[in-house]
């Protein structure tokens, strides 16, 4: 595959996760994961900062994408719709290539400390990001956070069915199915 073929992006995100599953994370380098695409190390850094990232690819968009629906959602929403709303806008963007290599990706990042930290972050920076719409809306912390937080795991929930060799089910669908689950399970608690 020539360099000046489209989606160098995804080509180099795929070519990571099968070398980082084929011989480990850190056994990897950039070098490979170029190569492997069919690129250059120097097209790597234009995409990526560092191996890691390229894991975590596409946060920055997940973010906006929550946050736009969120700022979408309907004027009468409660929290928790707004924040379906954002899990509606995010996790329609997700292409079957994804939900293929994502068990591969969940093996990875469950298998190396570093990577699971990053993931954290990355949860953390999706839920200021819900957190931050919400507020814009009117909504008053803590009911803003614990929304937020509840989208997170909704979304991390539904990611983990989602990418299921068995499942079949949408990963809007699943989503929502989680943020019920986990809007039943909160109302408990009171």
């Amino acid at each position: 595959m020539g360099r000046w073929e489209p989606n160098a992006r995804m080509r180099l995100v795929r070519a990571a996760i099968d070398l980082f599953a084929e011989q480990g994370y850190d056994k990897t380098t950039v070098a490979q994961i170029a190569e492997r695409a069919g690129l250059t190390k120097t097209t790597f850094f234009r995409h990526f900062p560092d191996k890691r990232e390229v894991l975590f690819a596409g946060q920055e968009v997940h973010a906006r994408l929550l946050a736009d629906g969120i700022a979408g959602a309907p004027a009468g929403a409660t929290p928790l719709q707004a924040v379906a709303a954002a899990l509606d806008a995010v996790t329609a963007t997700f292409v079957p290539e994804q939900r293929e290599f994502g068990p591969r990706l969940h093996d990875v990042v469950a298998a190396h400390k570093e990577l699971r930290e990053r993931e954290v972050f990355k949860r953390a920076g999706l839920g200021a990001a819900m957190t931050e719409a919400l507020t814009a809306r009117g909504v008053p912390d803590p009911a803003a956070s614990l929304a937020a937080d509840l989208g997170v795991r909704a979304f991390t929930r539904a990611f983990e069915r989602w990418i299921e060799p068995a499942n079949d089910q949408p990963f809007p669908e699943l989503a929502r199915q989680a943020l019920d689950e986990l809007r039943t399970a909160a109302a408990t608690l009171a």
